[in-house]
């Protein structure tokens, strides 16, 4: 019988990274997690692999899971056999033009203080941008990246916005002060309000009364 191409792909990962490689399929897409410190020379074999051969990294972001299952993320991991991942994790999406597949390839930082992970840039130039706005958004540290500086925020800006603890109105706030004719920075006045949709607030709603 002809394998399918995910069949495929999920063969020539297996023979890459031994058959102990963690993979995951769901909706007919491959993901495959790697350790934070074999990040660098795992996304290289998968550039340079010529059973693989993922010569474009489409995207990259962060993903905070914080807030994830509802706390009950690493009971999850340990009823899976796996152990404790940390909170922030990079996720990249790979496309191979040669063999027309693609690949979810995802990993953990391993301090959830200070989220580090390696970069990217020389494996694929192109993500540059995107671990810049990683780390401005999430604070995920991209270790031998050539200019990690904030690329979305404001230069005085303080925090990462993306990160599930920031608050809803952020913290400071900019304007014009025509007296002193400059733009200033200064603590929100916006009153922190949270808004929780009807239909979430109520167990009854549209159950008729």
């Amino acid at each position: 019988m002809m394998m399918t191409r995910l069949e495929t792909l999920k063969t020539h990962l297996q023979a890459a990274f031994g058959q102990e490689a963690a993979l995951t399929e769901a909706l007919g897409e491959l993901t495959l997690e790697v350790p934070a410190e074999q990040w660098f020379s795992a996304c290289t074999k998968l550039r340079t692999d010529p059973g693989l051969r993922f010569e474009s990294c489409i995207d990259l972001s962060g993903v905070d899971y914080l807030t994830w299952g509802n706390g009950t993320r690493t009971q999850r991991d340990a009823q899976a056999g796996t152990p404790p991942r940390g909170r922030y994790a990079v996720v990249i999406h790979l496309l191979s033009i040669e063999h027309n597949w693609r690949l979810r390839v995802r990993t953990f930082a391993t301090d959830d203080e200070f989220p580090v992970v390696a970069s990217l840039v020389e494996c694929w130039p192109g993500v540059n941008w995107y671990e810049r706005e990683t780390f401005d958004l999430y604070g995920i540290i991209f270790e031998g990246h050539p200019d990690l500086r904030r690329i979305l925020t404001d230069y005085g800006f303080i925090g990462h916005p993306f990160r599930k603890d920031f608050p809803l109105s952020g913290t400071v706030e900019m304007r014009y002060d025509p007296e002193q004719k400059r733009v200033i920075y200064q603590p929100v006045t916006i009153d922190p309000r949270e808004i929780t949709p009807r239909v979430v607030r109520e167990d009854s709603y549209g159950m008729g009364r």
